[in-house]
């Protein structure tokens, strides 16, 4: 299995620095959040040279880039088209610096409109989207997240769209906290399509996630890890920590509880 880590747990690194971090920790990737003024500096405004740069500096660390991580959402027929755009300009970011997949969101319904008519836009524009910046070779991954938290209307979606470098970035928390589905049910509903995941822990308490060390929270790893190595899959897990621990402290801790789950 490859691990991999957004850069949400350490915005204010460099990209030297979370390269850097991810060797030493034991990581065989970094997955930077893009539009958050993470200090990583890889943005959708940087020349070619740049681009050139960067790509050569991650090469050259033996660090992969797992996947870049945009909030693009297309549920709302009335952004959608504008969210089009900056999606195939992030995939072309994606393939000049070396990331295969870009993370992308279904959205919030707007107030007013049917699941029906959101997900049509949702279809329309992931379907655009892919056919525009099909010549990057970055494949879009639509997460389950918000209102797309259940894995039956994400195949839905990816199932419509119907091309092969649209696939799923599966959250392994979402759809069990939100649509309270279990992690095989998951895994067996999105297998087909999925090229990406997080992975993270938690409770919910007073209307709230509190974020927990992996094993100390509701979602089962351990099922997840089981389900995706025995179905060989050959992507990256990423962990996702927002506004959490030190980095120092959770990077290295998180991945040895993975580990651990894989040598079983």
């Amino acid at each position: 299995m490859k691990y991999s880590f957004m850069t949400f747990s350490c915005p204010e690194l460099t990209l030297d620095q979370v390269l850097a971090t991810a060797k030493r920790f034991g990581y065989d990737a970094v997955e930077p959040r893009l539009d958050a003024k993470h200090a990583h500096g890889i943005e959708a405004d940087l020349t070619r040279a740049q681009r050139r740069d960067i790509r050569k500096k991650v090469a050259d660390s033996g660090i992969f880039l797992s996947c870049l991580a945009t909030s693009h959402s297309y549920a709302n027929p009335e952004t959608a088209r504008q969210q089009v755009a900056e999606t195939v300009r992030k995939m072309t970011l994606a393939a000049d610096v070396g990331a295969p997949c870009l993370r992308v969101f279904g959205g919030k319904i707007p107030v007013g409109i049917g699941r029906r008519q959101a997900q049509d836009s949702l279809v329309d524009a992931l379907r655009t989207a892919a056919r525009e910046g099909r010549e990057t070779g970055v494949v879009l991954c639509l997460e389950t997240h918000d209102d797309w938290c259940d894995p039956d209307d994400v195949a839905e979606v990816v199932k419509r769209v119907g091309l092969p470098n649209v696939g799923v970035n599966w959250d392994i928390m979402h759809p069990v906290r939100v649509a309270k589905k279990t992690i095989q049910d998951s895994f067996d509903t999105l297998k087909t399509w999925i090229k990406h995941v997080h992975f993270h822990d938690g409770i919910t308490a007073d209307g709230r996630l509190h974020m927990k060390p992996i094993g100390a929270g509701e979602i089962d790893h351990r099922q997840a890890v089981q389900c995706l190595k025995g179905a060989g899959y050959a992507g990256f897990l990423s962990g996702e920590w927002i506004q959490w621990e030190p980095w120092e402290t959770h990077l290295p801790r998180e991945l040895a509880a993975m580990k651990a789950y894989e040598r079983e």
